[in-house]
């Protein structure tokens, strides 16, 4: 088929209308469509390309993104050919399949989309079961060695779940998607769980106490379980965090699940018995994978840090280390621009929030937003910090940028919402 890049535009344009994704809408106008009976249908219609490569499947509430990262680095630095499928995408929805780092082609994608477009309409996929569809078409069309697969939502029903691994790892567990994972750390651990498959090696990387017994429930004389964090240590695995071009201060439980993961792999994948590859794919993930938006520095002056956890799990880390730099004395100045999503448990995240910064609160252009004004009004009911309301980010990191001038050296921290830092990264060269 002829292929232009305005025809692939204005393609992608009508798929995003006609198959609205949960990235945009939200879980509602039909973008979430639970259940496996869809997405086997189609895979077998493509011809089965999820059996045609080998598998590391990644549920979880925080990190998932963060170590199917890390493994796809590391298996690529091992010299695998390793395809990767993350959700959601900040800049380029291309950016959630990647193979060996590098985003599916756009040609690829116009004929995939043009060649199935009639039966994804009669059988009413979700925008999310195509997007899974047409990454595993490619890994098996690559002849892949390997692909980490993340889930998108839960792990039971997710489209992903299709799949039969050489490793399930569930990352960490927390309160988010309450209304559909439910609303206790055991209930959405069932969920999670739900990727595992039988006789095929379980990871976990948290043994708490409420959802300990629900992983090892799931696994017993089902599979063989591991949790991550009562494993012995890699030695180097403080030298390599010290390193490692992800500098949250979460990645420290992201390591620990990914080292435990690649231990529970050499077996089957020799080469990662390569420590040195295994430690430099490791070190550079965001370089490797074009990895955005994890405490990723965007500007020296002022310095400016950006970073897309969205619920109290992952912002009460980030609020806490954002005061120990300010503390440090390194710093003279927080300021803080953040968005939230409506359906974000903003009542848990707003004691996190520091009260030495001062805050541009802004309204990231998708209708799932909380309005600057109402986050604004919410805010000043617990704090009595500096605070303005913003109508969208580009006015935001405008007057946080004007702010910045005023201060010594100011720290400018981007966050709340992948599409506030979708649209920050825009306004960074």
């Amino acid at each position: 088929m002829d292929f232009s890049d305005a025809g692939y535009e204005a393609l992608i344009a009508n798929i995003f209308q006609r198959f609205p994704s949960v990235q945009k809408e939200g879980f509602s106008a039909g973008a979430y469509k639970p259940g496996l009976e869809r997405m086997l249908a189609f895979d077998r219609t493509l011809g089965s390309p999820s059996k045609q490569f080998k598998s590391i499947h990644v549920a979880g509430t925080n990190g998932k993104g963060s170590v199917s990262n890390l493994l796809a680095s590391a298996f690529c630095s091992c010299g695998y050919k390793t395809g990767l499928f993350t959700s959601p995408h900040i800049l380029d929805f291309r950016e959630r399949m990647r193979v060996d780092g590098e985003m599916v082609p756009k040609d690829y994608v116009s004929d995939f989309l043009r060649t199935w477009l009639p039966w994804i309409s009669t059988h009413e996929l979700s925008f999310f079961e195509i997007t899974t569809g047409l990454a595993f078409k490619w890994f098996a069309d690559c002849s892949v060695e390997v692909a980490v697969i993340e889930t998108g939502l839960g792990g039971r029903l997710d489209s992903t779940n299709i799949l039969t691994p050489a490793l399930s790892v569930v990352t960490t567990i927390g309160l988010d998607h309450c209304d559909l994972l439910g609303h206790t750390l055991g209930e959405i651990a069932a969920e999670k769980a739900g990727i595992f498959k039988k006789g095929v090696p379980a990871l976990v990387g948290e043994s708490q106490e409420e959802t300990a017994p629900v992983f090892e429930g799931k696994a017993r004389n089902f599979c063989p379980l591991t949790f991550a964090d009562k494993t012995r240590p890699w030695p180097q695995a403080p030298s390599l965090l010290e390193r490692m071009d992800l500098q949250a201060s979460v990645q420290g439980k992201n390591l620990s699940t990914v080292l435990a993961a690649i231990d529970l792999l050499k077996s089957e994948f020799q080469k990662l018995n390569n420590t040195a590859a295994v430690e430099e794919g490791i070190v550079h993930t965001a370089r490797n994978m074009h990895f955005h938006g994890r405490w990723e520095r965007l500007s020296e002056h002022p310095y400016t840090l950006a970073d897309i956890g969205h619920n109290a799990q992952a912002l009460g880390p980030n609020f806490a280390r954002l005061k120990e730099l300010l503390a440090g004395g390194r710093f003279s100045a927080l300021i803080i621009v953040y968005g939230i999503m409506a359906d974000k448990d903003l009542d848990a995240i707003l004691p996190l929030m520091p009260e030495e910064a001062t805050y541009l609160f802004t309204t990231p252009r998708t209708p799932r937003a909380l309005p600057a004004e109402t986050l604004l009004q919410r805010f000043r009911a617990c704090h009595n910090a500096e605070a303005y309301a913003c109508p969208g980010v580009s006015q935001a990191v405008q007057k946080a940028l004007e702010l910045a001038q005023k201060q010594e050296a100011p720290l400018l921290y981007i966050g709340g919402s992948t599409f506030v830092v979708a649209e920050a990264l825009e306004l960074f060269p």
